[in-house]
């Protein structure tokens, strides 16, 4: 796996960046980071390199279950396609073509003996989820950081698309 010396994300000072909570997304442009905090959640960071275009979203959850919802960032099947909603808005309808992704988080944050079958893996039933969501929507997914038992911060370089990854008491590695 490379390290973070190898493709650094480069921003200008006094650049500030977009934190993306729990539950929520965010787009940006070039420069602009995005950034958050990813446990049994699971990230997917898109960019468009020809528009200078970034999103990100923090799923929670892998499926609303068809319940109408106050928040769509928290559900896979929500929050995917509202933020190709809000982009396509704002980059045009073409900008779907030229998307990739990137995924990270989907940690198993706790083992549950109880559970021998991983119906409780949070973690791993997200990541399930959003593949087939992106398969189904032909976007490709270039890299991804997902499962293990530590949560990672990730952080999109909205310029080059390069995806920083930073798991506690770890290097700092780029997808």
């Amino acid at each position: 796996m490379p390290n973070a010396s190898d493709r650094e994300i480069r921003t200008d000072p006094g650049t500030e960046w977009i934190s993306v909570a729990i539950g929520r997304w965010a787009i940006a442009s070039a420069p602009t980071p995005l950034r958050t905090l990813l446990g049994s959640c699971v990230g997917v960071a898109f960019h468009d390199r020809e528009g200078r275009l970034g999103a990100l979203t923090h799923v929670v959850l892998p499926s609303s279950r068809g319940i109408e919802v106050d928040h769509p960032g928290k559900y896979a099947d929500t929050a995917i396609p509202a933020v190709l909603a809000e982009i396509e808005r704002r980059a045009g309808p073409r900008v779907r073509s030229r998307l990739t992704a990137k995924l990270a988080g989907g940690a198993r944050m706790f083992q549950v003996a109880t559970d021998p079958s991983g119906t409780l893996d949070i973690g791993r039933r997200n990541q399930e989820a959003i593949e087939a969501i992106l398969s189904e929507l032909r976007i490709p997914v270039l890299a991804r950081d997902l499962g293990g038992n530590a949560g990672r911060r990730l952080t999109l370089d909205t310029v080059s698309g390069i995806v920083a990854i930073k798991i506690p008491g770890g290097a700092e590695y780029c997808l």
